[in-house]
């Protein structure tokens, strides 16, 4: 398979204190351990209770689930050694973005000025795909097409039903506090990439944005990787849930790729049709419907993944990922993070519990040794 379906995957993960689980700031003294690899593969984000870690450049799907797991071991340990734990939410159980502390950083200092309290309070935590593609006219192309499939990943990967101390009601909070920044959400459909720059420049010389890592849009071609980066996914718990959904990604641009040097095209929808299927998503993730346009009707969430796995068969063995492809039926059937974090709530009505539960799944393919874990494994021992 050519290396424009290249693989990055970055990750923000919550830093919780060992006590409480309470959010709390990580120290950034443990980046200057060793600058040169911590500058390109940990890096510091606008609230300092988020670690963000990227992954190699990865040609496959088994190189990225190894960098992946390699990274989340390093983080959990870096983590450690600070008496703290990795989450991996969409947001935070309980805790309040009025009690987190900002990275003091020009660039961030400049969107806090800027956008104020919007800023201050986006404490959110997701990942983002990255997907090479060579030529940017055939990304911008692909970019259109792959909108479509944004609130069925998005559903998948919804894993943010808590907001200080709330049961929101909706599966992505996570979505609905991001809403708040400018040029966020789908994109419109543009008609080539030089229509794309001219609504680039036009933000530049307008004073809209100095640069187009300000357009912070669901999916959008990086400014200066040739990659299409896909930005609508809440952090997954699992190594497993991260894996799966940057397989499928993959995929989908394999896919339509492929459709498309064929003389063949996915149809183009508009962006308030598609909005109304990312609100269903945020809302209900994959328990209700979303809207099958070309059907004209409404379909239930885990009928058109089924389907969007059906769509992609023919590219997955050339991208080496059927096996975690055909393992998505069975994370369908253990649900959504979000979907297991309202059953702990509604087992113990306890958030702690919660916050509890996403560190043991962030980590339990790690090597970290959760202490209240080796306490139940012992207690068991001596009953047995």
């Amino acid at each position: 398979m050519s290396k424009k379906f290249t693989l990055g995957i970055e990750e923000e993960f919550q830093t919780v204190c060992m006590d409480d689980l309470s959010l709390k700031a990580h120290l950034y003294e443990i980046l200057d351990q060793d600058k040169a690899y911590f500058a390109e593969h940990v890096k510091p984000e606008m609230h300092k209770a988020v670690l963000e870690v990227g992954t190699h450049i990865c040609e496959n799907i088994d190189e990225a689930r190894q960098d992946v797991i390699r990274l989340r071991n390093m983080a959990a340990q870096m983590a450690a050694d600070q008496n703290q734990y990795i989450a991996a939410a969409g947001t935070h159980p309980f805790s309040s973005w009025t009690e987190q502390l900002m990275t003091d950083d020009p660039r961030y200092n400049q969107i806090v000025n800027e956008l104020q309290d919007a800023a201050r309070s986006n404490l959110i935590f997701g990942m983002h795909i990255h997907v090479g593609i060579e030529d940017r006219n055939q990304a911008l192309h692909l970019m259109n097409q792959a909108r479509y499939f944004l609130p069925h990943i998005f559903a998948f990967s919804t894993n943010s039903p808590f907001w200080e101390g709330r049961n929101t009601g909706y599966n992505s909070y996570r979505t609905k506090v991001f809403d708040k920044f400018p040029r966020t959400g789908i994109p419109e459909y543009f008609e080539s990439a030089a229509k794309y720059d001219e609504y680039v420049e036009m933000l530049k010389i307008t004073n809209c944005i100095d640069n187009a890592k300000k357009i912070w849009w669901d999916i959008r071609m990086h400014p200066f990787y040739n990659t299409i980066e896909f930005r609508i996914c809440d952090v997954q718990m699992t190594t497993e849930e991260t894996v799966a959904i940057a397989a499928l990604v993959q995929a989908i641009v394999a896919k339509l790729d492929k459709l498309m040097r064929q003389n063949l095209s996915f149809r183009n929808y508009s962006r308030s049709l598609i909005n109304e299927n990312k609100w269903r998503a945020a809302r209900y993730g994959m328990e209700d419907k979303l809207i099958d346009f070309g059907k004209k009707k409404e379909v239930f969430s885990k009928q058109l993944m089924l389907e969007i796995i059906d769509f992609v068969d023919d590219v997955i063995d050339g991208l080496g990922s059927r096996e975690v492809i055909e393992g998505i039926p069975a994370l369908l059937e253990k649900g959504t993070g979000s979907k297991r974090q309202l059953e702990i709530f509604e087992q113990t009505n306890d958030l702690k519990a919660v916050a509890r539960y996403i560190v043991e799944e962030t980590n339990k393919d790690l090597d970290v040794q959760l202490p209240w874990l080796v306490e139940e494994k012992q207690k068991e021992l001596i009953v047995a």
